[in-house]
């Protein structure tokens, strides 16, 4: 998985470039909706199914949510430049120096703009656009759907979170030495009323 793949990419999702039409962009959306909505009918759907189905199918309607119009097209791609763009620094920085003030500052920063990234890209507007007429007229969302979907997008807002942060620098702790000797002597006066 290349590095700005975690970021969720909706024009991947719908299978676009960024330079597309919004007529592309709604092509598309009832393409793959379609080609989704017999899959279901066609499988016999379990619980992770059914989970990875309504997953699908609100990145499909998110992206066609939000490429479609202009406004949140520009801001969503300007959020997900950033939130890269911070973690590009941070990691420059922590090559040179981890432990200095501004690399520390660099990664709560980053940290800040991915989890609003996620939070609204990956939870927020997918559940707005469930709620979009045309979104709903194209893949007969419904309350029901909502409801088992925001325990889905949570999970996997969770999971893209953790994911990005395994791969990142300074993720691994290292595992602290313990000196058993000297612990068995505190305790050993501990025992017998010494002081520590």
């Amino acid at each position: 998985m290349d590095d700005e793949d975690v970021y969720i990419n909706y024009f991947t999702v719908l299978g676009l470039d960024e330079n597309c039409k919004t007529g592309d962009v709604r092509k598309n959306y009832k393409k793959m909706m379609k080609d989704l909505i017999l899959e279901i009918h066609s499988t016999e759907v379990t619980p992770d199914r059914l989970d990875q189905y309504l997953l699908t199918m609100a990145k499909l309607n998110a992206g066609f949510y939000i490429l479609r119009d202009e406004n949140r097209r520009n801001a969503y791609v300007e959020h997900r430049k950033k939130v890269i763009r911070l973690e590009k620094e941070w990691r420059e920085k922590g090559e040179q120096d981890a432990s200095s003030p501004e690399a520390d500052q660099l990664r709560r920063e980053y940290d800040r703009v991915l989890r609003d990234f996620l939070t609204k890209y990956m939870e927020e507007l997918v559940l707005e656009a469930g709620r979009d007429k045309e979104c709903v007229e194209t893949s007969n969302w419904d309350a029901h759907h909502e409801r088992h979907a925001s325990r889905v997008l949570r999970h996997y807002r969770q999971k893209l979170y953790s994911q990005i942060h395994e791969r990142l620098p300074y993720y691994d702790v290292t595992r602290p030495h313990i000196d058993w000797s000297e612990r068995e002597q505190t305790v050993e006066q501990i025992l017998h009323g010494g002081k520590v």
